[in-house]
Parts: C-alpha cells; sequence; structure tokens
C-alpha cells in the first residue's frame, strides 16, 4: 500500500519525506489508551505495523505537543527527537524481508479533537472525539494525511460504568479490574486516522440488523426511551435502500450511531461510528417538526464516499460531501416520497441562485463553502444522472467504488469512469458544473421542470386559480407555504379569507402534511387579524412544537388580555431537546404581569439554571437570549455567559462573546462581568 507523506498533527506514523513515502507501507495502528477524565488526560502505547521495500533514513510520527515516554524499534529501545508537531527517529531502517514494528509510549492532555464533556460540572459525563478537521494526533499517534491508510485496533481502559464505543467490532469487554474495564474494538480493513473515532457515556444499546445481515446498534441515554424510535425511524429502510441503490455492499463489520453532548456539528461519519449531536434526539411530536432522518442518510452514505473512498485533498471535497448529500436526499425520496426529493431541489436552488451574487469560488477548490461542497454537489450528480441515464450513473458509481476501494482519489477518477460508462465526453459537465463559478439556473429550472409541482413553484402563486378545496391545495403542499404568503399579504383577495379558514379549521393532519401548512401559517402573520383569532388559537393544541412556539408568542404578543390562557394552554411543554419552546415560555411567565404570582421565582430560576454548563450548548443558547429579552440576567447567569466565552463549540463560543459585549453597555450588569471575567 503506497500512501504520501503525513502532515503534521497527532501521533500517526508519518515519512519525512516523499521518497521515504514510496518505500514504507503502515500495515496495522495497534493502540492501547487509558483515559482519566478528571484530569482530561491520556495514556497510551501504539504500536506500528510496517513494511519496507527500501532502506530509509528516517520515520516520524504526527504528534502534538505531547509526553513521550519511550520509542522502540523492533523491540529495542532507540533515541527520538520531538518537535510541536512530531516524533522523529533519525535511524537508518532496513528492509528485512518481514513486518516490522515501532512502539511508542506517550501521555498527553488533548487541547482538541478528544472532549471530556460534564466531568467538572452536574451534566452527563462524556467523552468523544472529533478527528476530521482537528487531527486525531492531538490524542493519539497517528497519520494527519488522510492518503495515509492503515488498519485500527483500539484497546480502551475506562470506568467499567460506562459504555465505550469505537470504530469496528467489539472483540473483548474484559473483566473489571479495580473499577475498570478493557474494551477491544477491531477493525478489519484500512482507512484514513481522521475517521478513528470513541465515544465513551451511560447509553442503552438497540440493535437491529439490515437485510445484508449487518449488525446495527443504536444508542440512546439512560432512561430516554422515548426518543430511541422517533429518532432512529427509517434507519433499517435507509441502510436496505443504500446498498441497493449504491449497488455496492457495506464494506464494513458493523455500523453504530451514538449522540453526544455540545458536538462541533450535526454528525461526522467515522468508520462504522457516526456520532451525531445528541440535539437530533426527538420524541414522536418532535419527528414531525425535525428529525434525524437526513443526517442519519447522509452520514451513513458517506461510509461509501468518504471512507471506503476518499479524496486526496481538499480540492476533490465534492466527492465526500456532494455525494452524501445525493445520496441522503435519494434515501429520502424513498422515505418521504418525489415530491420532498424535488422540493428539496427545489429549495437548494434558490440558496445557489442567491449565494452566487457574493461567492465566487467553484466546487472544485479546497475554499469552497459548504453550500458548494454539498449541495452544488448533490446538484451536479442529480444532472449527471440526468445526462447519463440511471442505468449508466449506477454502473459507474458501482465501478468507481470497486476500482478504488480502500483508497484516495481525485475527481478525474470519477469522472473518466464515467466517460468510459457512458461513451459521452463530458468536459462540459466538469466545466460546468464542477470549475465554473456560476449556478446554471436555467439548467436546473428544466431539470426540476420535470416535476408538476415545482413548474406551479416556478410559475408563481396566482390567488385567482385557486378555489378553498382542500384536496386541491394538499395535491402538493409546498405549493400551499406560498399560498398562505400571498393570502396573507393580499388579505383583500376574494381567496384569502378562505384559504386562510380552511388551514386554521382544518386538523394537522399529517398524511397531507396540513401539520406543515398549518406550522407555516402560525408565523406567516405580522399581526394577527382578530377574525383569525379563535382559528388561530387551536395552533396551541397542533402536535408540533414548532407551532406551538410561534402560535404562543404571537398570541401572546397579539392579544394581552388573554396571555394568562395561552400559557396554561402550553405550560408543561418542554419542547425539543434544547427546551427552546420551554425557555420561551419560563420568560413569557415571568414577566406576565399577575400569572402564577407564587410560582415566579420558580420559573425565573428555573430559567437561568438552563445557563448553567451542565446543559447543552443549545438549551444555554435559548436561555441566554430569553434573558436578554427580558432583561433577566442575576449574577450566576452572567458568570455561566462568560463561562460559555470559552466553550469548545465555536458557534455557541461567539455567541456567547457577542451577546457579553452587548451586556456590557449595561450598568446593572458591569460589577458581575468584572467580577468574573
Amino acid at each position: 500500500m503506497k500512501r504520501l507523506i503525513p502532515i503534521v498533527t497527532l501521533f500517526f506514523l508519518s515519512v519525512v519525506t516523499a521518497q521515504n513515502s514510496k518505500n514504507i507501507d503502515f500495515k496495522k495502528v495497534t493502540a492501547i489508551v487509558d483515559i482519566n477524565p478528571y484530569n482530561k488526560e491520556v495514556k497510551g502505547t501504539v504500536e506500528f505495523t510496517f513494511d519496507l521495500k527500501n532502506q530509509v533514513k528516517s520515520i516520524a510520527v504526527d504528534a502534538k505537543p505531547m509526553n513521550i515516554t519511550n520509542v522502540f524499534l523492533n523491540d529495542k529501545k532507540i533515541k527520538f527527537n520531538v518537535t510541536d508537531n512530531q516524533v522523529i527517529v533519525n535511524k537508518n531502517v532496513k528492509p528485512k524481508g518481514q513486518e516490522q514494528k515501532l512502539t511508542k509510549a506517550y501521555n498527553t492532555k488533548p487541547k482538541k479533537a478528544m472532549y471530556f464533556v460534564g466531568w467538572d460540572n452536574d451534566g452527563p459525563n462524556q467523552i468523544w472525539t472529533q478527528g476530521q478537521g482537528k487531527y486525531t494526533s492531538n490524542w493519539l499517534p497517528s497519520f494527519d494525511d488522510m492518503n495515509e491508510k492503515t488498519e485500527f485496533d483500539l484497546f480502551i481502559r475506562f470506568d467499567s460504568n460506562y459504555e465505550v464505543i469505537a470504530n469496528g467490532k467489539l472483540i473483548e469487554k474484559g473483566t473489571s479490574v479495580d473499577g475498570k474495564t478493557l474494551w477491544h474494538y477491531d477493525m478489519k480493513q484500512p482507512m484514513s486516522s481522521y475517521l478513528v473515532a470513541l465515544a465513551i457515556g451511560k447509553y442503552k444499546k438497540y440493535e437491529i440488523q439490515s437485510e445484508s445481515g449487518i449488525p446495527i446498534e443504536m444508542y440512546a441515554y439512560q432512561g430516554d426511551d422515548q426518543y430511541a424510535e422517533p429518532t432512529y425511524r427509517f434507519t433499517k429502510q435507509i441502510f436496505d435502500f443504500l446498498e441497493q441503490e449504491i449497488g455496492v455492499p457495506y464494506p464494513w463489520q458493523n455500523y453504530k450511531q451514538v449522540p453526544v453532548k455540545d458536538f462541533l456539528y450535526a454528525g461526522m461519519e467515522n468508520t462504522t461510528l457516526t456520532i451525531f449531536s445528541d440535539n437530533l434526539l426527538t420524541d414522536k411530536t418532535g419527528f414531525l417538526d425535525q428529525n434525524y432522518v437526513n443526517v442519519n442518510a447522509h452520514e451513513l452514505a458517506h461510509h461509501w464516499f468518504g471512507d471506503l473512498v476518499t479524496e486526496t485533498h481538499g480540492t476533490h471535497h465534492w466527492l465526500h460531501e456532494g455525494f452524501a448529500t445525493y445520496y441522503a436526499l435519494l434515501a429520502e425520496k424513498d422515505v418521504f416520497g418525489e415530491n420532498y426529493y424535488y422540493y428539496e431541489l427545489y429549495k437548494t436552488s434558490r440558496q445557489l441562485v442567491e449565494a452566487q451574487k457574493t461567492d465566487t469560488i467553484p466546487l472544485m477548490n479546497p475554499k469552497a463553502s459548504s453550500l458548494t461542497f454539498y449541495q452544488k454537489g448533490a446538484w451536479a450528480l442529480h444532472r449527471l444522472r440526468e445526462i447519463i441515464g440511471d442505468k449508466t450513473f449506477k454502473t459507474s458509481v458501482k465501478r468507481y467504488l470497486n476500482t478504488y476501494q480502500f483508497k484516495n482519489v481525485e475527481t478525474d477518477n470519477f469522472i473518466n469512469i464515467v466517460e468510459q460508462e457512458s461513451k459521452k465526453d463530458l468536459s462540459g459537465f466538469v466545466d460546468t458544473w464542477l470549475k465554473d463559478t456560476t449556478f446554471p439556473e436555467e439548467e436546473v429550472k428544466q431539470s426540476l421542470s420535470k416535476n408538476k409541482m415545482c413548474r406551479i413553484l416556478f410559475d408563481g402563486i396566482d390567488l385567482d386559480k385557486y378555489n378553498t378545496q382542500p384536496s386541491i391545495m394538499l395535491e402538493y403542499y409546498p405549493v400551499n407555504y406560498e399560498l398562505v404568503d400571498a393570502a396573507v399579504e393580499k388579505p383583500e383577495h376574494k381567496y384569502s379569507k378562505a384559504i386562510i379558514e380552511v388551514i386554521l379549521n382544518s386538523p394537522p393532519i399529517e398524511a397531507y402534511r396540513l401539520d406543515k401548512i398549518r406550522q407555516y401559517l402560525a408565523g406567516a402573520f405580522p399581526k394577527i387579524p382578530e377574525e383569525y383569532k379563535k382559528g388561530y388559537e387551536t395552533l396551541l393544541s397542533d402536535p408540533s412544537y414548532i407551532t406551538k412556539e410561534s402560535a404562543l408568542i404571537n398570541l401572546w404578543i397579539n392579544f394581552p388580555e388573554d396571555r394568562a390562557k395561552y400559557l396554561d394552554a402550553t405550560k408543561g411543554v418542554m419542547g425539543f431537546k434544547d427546551k427552546s419552546l420551554r425557555s420561551l415560555w419560563l420568560a413569557l411567565a415571568t414577566v406576565t404581569e399577575g400569572y402564577d404570582v407564587d410560582k415566579k421565582n420558580d420559573y425565573f430560576f428555573e430559567l437561568i439554571d438552563y445557563t448553567s454548563p451542565k446543559h447543552g450548548f443549545d438549551v444555554r443558547r435559548h436561555a441566554f437570549v430569553f434573558l436578554d429579552r427580558i432583561q433577566g440576567f442575576n449574577e450566576e447567569a452572567i458568570k455561566n455567559l462568560l463561562e460559555a466565552t470559552r466553550h469548545h463549540n465555536w458557534r455557541f463560543k461567539k455567541n456567547a462573546k457577542n451577546l457579553l459585549k452587548q451586556l456590557k453597555k449595561n450598568p446593572n450588569y458591569t460589577k458581575w462581568i468584572e467580577k468574573y471575567e
């Protein structure tokens, strides 16, 4: 297996020169790690098994600053040098006609890539990793270059009261010794080190099996059974669909999905172990509003596009994200239907049209935006399939994956195969979709116009063409979003009142997506007309947290005389895992004059409590926002806000810093800010 030079970071073996990289073949990495969560420390030994074709003068390991205690070459202790990013063995190493071993013992307190959550507060205790963009070499000897692929075995020693989940198959869970257990996870195939991962926490496991016999493990927090089925709904269908659609069997031993607190992204496709944000956990009500289906399908698709076949460089990142986005959309089409598929394409096309006004970086550029990599990449595949036909497209993808499995690729590798299979010159396609900075609006419109619903959307809404028959209105539910906008903007039109009343007076039927239409209407009124008040109040009872939240705040603002009634109607509803609805309710209950006077302090301090680090950052973010709106910060909340400005999630940290900057202008908060800053 020839590999390029691994770049710098954590603890993976890399070769110092390109010449050396051609002479060394890394086969396997076996790591034994012992994690102390209270000190946020990792201790371990890592053994690298390799073959040499020719003599090399030095071998280097990517490593962020670590304490390297010993290095052994073929069981003999040797000298080494340490830089900020690498551990280097300056020694002539000759081929031996057999595998050789390099072993390193180390300890470190990783600054990133491994996150210790909850151990210094009252929150759920977890440890999880994120290698992509952060480098696994912060906590484990590893190769930062994704072109270096090796097989991994991980032995992880940790507190026996927790679940430890890692890449590959659990071979053995040892007996507890001094309160700790050793978990042994084995991978059978090579992968890039950014995909090495582990998650530790208190979980309950749910198991199913794919049609092809692949074990699928799904995790939820202990005591959170109500979130398991809605969150993982359609998982087996998605898995079976992708195997059939892609045409290449799932290439790994098993598949696991684990939610974690304060994750950096929506999800990450670590090989056999998708880690995702626990904010995506949902109950049966929340599923109708927002669910895990797309992320579920996206991260699973990456196990072919990204994990099995990996880009050589960021220039070709669309081979990961464009493919995963496209195949996730195909899976959603299988679950939710063709109109859902086309409406998602329609929405992203509008986003891309708008974005091109300021975004001039093409798809094949490592600095392209996420919108470009993900959505334009998916659009490129949608169009390519239309150009060459279904059969040829599927044959090309299958050949591409089989040809380059466990290897690294560039865009030309894929395009060349498609040209051979289709017998078409695709230079025009490449120029338009991969190299051009503009988005081909007319070509996109022609593609979408194959769908009747999209044709209606392109033609625009003419109220005179619609009557109030629900069967007509509901045929293509996304059209009704624009119909609602038109009715609200033109209240004097002869059909406007009838259209709105049909929606407000119809039950939220999921089959026809009336739940979504009512949800959209809930947020459409800048001011609720008195004539719609009674119907609008029914939105508070809809099986939708988003609808309830929009209706509550709008009714509270528009009809102050009935505020107590609206608060009573939504009392005790927690909403999503981020508690956005509950935080809104607590803020309104706190400031509503005369409402539950004897419980106001309880409501206020519950909202304050949500700012604490023991809660996920999304819960805290909403609490901070609502406290700011009611000017309710106290000393504890200020202290928690200052802690948030040092959070590992950069988006949350940025929001906290911006809010703190605003609060500094308020003299009522100055003394507390100065005390804890």
